[in-house]
This record gives C-alpha cells, sequence and structure tokens, in this order.
C-alpha cells in the first residue's frame, strides 16, 4: 500500500505530529492525530454514526483544513459521496442529497 503524505501540522514540535496521507491504490484518506477519549463528544460523534469496535475518532487541528482539502481535491472539486445520507445536515446543497461538500476558505 504505497502512501502519499499530502502534508503535517504546521505547527508541529516534533512529538505531536498530526498529519495526513492518501493511499495510492484507493484513494482513501489516513489521518493521524489525537484519539478522541472524551466519553461526551464520542456519544456525540455515535448518535449520528456508530463507532464500530475496529473504528477510532481522531482529531486534527483545524489549521490543517488546507491540507486535508489538498488529500480530498482532484482538481474537480472535492466531493465526498454518502450513499448513507439521510437525515443529517452535514452541509449538503440544496438538491444534491449523498453529497458533503467541503468548503475552501
Amino acid at each position: 500500500m504505497p502512501l502519499v503524505f499530502i502534508g503535517i501540522d504546521p505547527d508541529t514540535n516534533g512529538v505531536h505530529c498530526p498529519a495526513v496521507f492518501v493511499d495510492a491504490a484507493t484513494g482513501d484518506l489516513l489521518l493521524q492525530g489525537s484519539t478522541v477519549t472524551d466519553p461526551q463528544i464520542l456519544a456525540e460523534v455515535a448518535s449520528h454514526s456508530p463507532i464500530a469496535d475496529h473504528e477510532s475518532v481522531v482529531r486534527l487541528p483545524a489549521r490543517m483544513k488546507a491540507i486535508i482539502s489538498e488529500a480530498v481535491n482532484d482538481g474537480a472539486g472535492a466531493i465526498l459521496h454518502r450513499p448513507d445520507r439521510g437525515h443529517d445536515d452535514l452541509s449538503g446543497a440544496p438538491g444534491d442529497a449523498g453529497r458533503v461538500h467541503t468548503q475552501r476558505s
């Protein structure tokens, strides 16, 4: 599985190193960050999307938004398809069910 390194937290101190990678074969994103352990946050996440035993919730700093955008942007706009999209409101454009759009700052 060849990984493409996209970027590391620009404020890294050499110890705390959140990073973003893309699997070159599948296009999957790999996110390195702090594991979320706060029970309230995990409960809120699970209320929208159950967390399986083999899954983790990872926090990346907001300052990494540009790096994450770079990882998902294929030059034609960053759109993540969500076949399970139902009643949530994860910034989907009207009439665009099944997709979550990223915002550029």
